[in-house]
């Protein structure tokens, strides 16, 4: 099939890119700055109406997987209208797009469209984001024929520039560096490996309506880190406990935005996809050896 992945050089896009193309697809990356190592290459602006519909009449594609966003939590309070622009509008164009040539769109949202105050969310559960970031991306959920709800992505492999969490703990206890990582929030973090695959899976089979494709170990980001070094052989006791209270955070974090993924479970019941942390944990040190 042919598919094209917004955000095709980040940390999930080009994942998936990769793991498309294994299974013999023609993958087209979009991308704004950092030019995609996998699949024909598309410049893309989200927040230019015409370069999406010049992106999409260009890669043709039968499944848009809708990666690209502006997830910086922090930069998408204090530039509220330029969030909107590239998370809700951006996708809205998107989406216009993909029904025009018969598309299936499947978007990547985030447990941020969720308050926190109640952990373990379900499908069904009511959306009440209490961040800009968490209302944008909900603004463009309405837009796409698959929701696919992550939390806290991480990988093996910087992308686009950045590194993720994981790496950035790593990064920082391999040099004997003390970190401060909160234990009052809670998440369901999710190997980009795995999402990638559950992602395929969605799209291949047109899975619609709203889904939890994330880890399945609710875990404060704390815990996390401790887990991460004892996995990786790396002095935990540099790992310093924090508050969220503590942090200098100029938008606030739902305290506990994991997600329930039963649903997913059920459908890929035909995967030996390693939902556990300590499984997950065991690939990523797999991947970065």
């Amino acid at each position: 099939m042919r598919i094209f992945i917004t955000g095709g050089g980040g940390l999930l896009g080009s994942r998936l890119a990769e793991r498309a193309l294994e299974e013999g697809h023609y993958v087209f990356s979009g991308y704004n700055n950092s030019i995609p190592m996998r699949g024909e290459p598309i410049k893309l602006e989200m927040a230019v109406d015409n370069s999406i519909y010049k992106a999409m009449d260009q890669a043709q594609p039968e499944i848009v997987f809708h990666t690209a966003a502006l997830t910086d939590v922090d930069r998408c309070e204090t530039e509220k209208d330029l969030a909107c622009c590239i998370n809700a509008r951006g996708t809205k164009v998107l989406a216009e797009a993909a029904r025009k040539m018969g598309a299936f769109l499947v978007y990547i949202s985030t447990d941020y469209v969720f308050d926190g105050k109640q952990g373990l969310y379900k499908e069904e559960d009511a959306p009440n984001p209490i961040n800009h970031y968490g209302h944008t991306k909900l603004l463009g959920e309405k837009y796409a024929d698959c929701v696919a709800r992550t939390c806290v992505i991480y990988g093996s492999k910087p992308a686009s520039g950045k590194i993720n969490f994981a790496l950035w703990i790593l990064e920082n206890l391999q040099k004997g560096e003390e970190i401060r990582i909160v234990t009052d929030q809670y998440v369901s973090p999710t190997l980009n490996t795995n999402l990638a695959v559950m992602l395929l899976g969605a799209g291949e089979r047109k899975l619609e309506g709203t889904n939890h494709l994330a880890g399945a170990t609710r875990i404060s980001r704390y815990d996390f880190a401790r887990r991460l070094a004892d996995v990786f052989e790396l002095d935990s006791s540099l790992i310093i406990e924090a508050k969220m209270n503590d942090m200098n955070w100029k938008a606030r974090r739902p305290m506990d935005s994991s997600m329930d993924i039963s649903k997913a479970k059920r459908f890929f019941k035909d995967t030996d996809m390693p939902w556990d942390i300590d499984r997950s944990l065991k690939t990523l040190k797999e991947e970065i050896s």
